[in-house]
């Protein structure tokens, strides 16, 4: 079997996975390391959206990209991708929200399923770098102002009619100075007409 074949056989991640885990200082040792990634994939499947330091979070990404592509992949009949969920998610009742609601949510998506975003830290504290982790089509008010999708509130429309009406006044105004100013060089000219006339005439007498 190929590298090609295999690659049919595993979930191609759509994020940018560190090829380095990190080491994260736990008492525990590794397995207290494999529960608190634990405990962030059950959280991020429960509340959508998190708020925890930034390398756990990148960390904690990785699965559960990977927990929800298999998901959306191979569906709730398969073993492998069963026991995978059962070993990640803690909350049991959470299974059946992956398959259910967030299987449906995401089998159309060509993106990734997920979005990180730095957080500020607070200051004075800790030195450690925060980051915001969330499920994407989350209910949750987006953390990034969305400009383009406000032009039709009700304030903008107001804004937007207001300024139409104040360039409809200016152009008016300067339409009307344009009129008059040629008003005053036709006069010029009809008056410098009239004289050359005039003096035409005195000149043919």
């Amino acid at each position: 079997m190929n590298q090609s074949e295999i690659s049919h056989l595993v979930s191609k991640l759509r994020i940018k996975v560190n090829p380095r885990l990190r080491k994260f200082r736990n008492p525990e040792g590794p397995l207290g390391r494999l529960k608190k990634l634990q405990k962030t994939v059950t959280a991020l499947i429960k509340h959508e959206r998190i708020e925890l330091n930034y390398p756990r979070a990148e960390e904690a990404r990785m699965y559960a990209e990977r927990l929800i592509s298999d998901a959306i992949r191979h569906g709730d009949c398969h073993k492998t991708t069963m026991e995978n969920a059962n070993f990640w998610i803690t909350e049991k009742q959470l299974i059946h929200k992956l398959f259910k609601v967030l299987v449906p949510r995401f089998e159309n998506y060509h993106t990734s399923y997920t979005r990180m975003h730095r957080a500020p830290r607070p200051y004075p504290g800790p030195l450690d770098k925060k980051a915001v982790l969330e499920l994407r089509g989350n209910p949750y008010p987006s953390l990034i102002p969305d400009n383009i999708s406000n032009k039709h509130l009700i304030h903008n429309v107001l804004l937007d009619e207001a300024k139409k009406e104040y360039r409809a006044l200016k152009y008016a105004e300067i339409a009307a100075k344009i009129e008059s100013e040629e008003k005053v060089v036709l006069q010029d000219v009809n008056l410098v007409k009239d004289v050359t006339s005039k003096v035409e005439d005195n000149v043919k007498m």
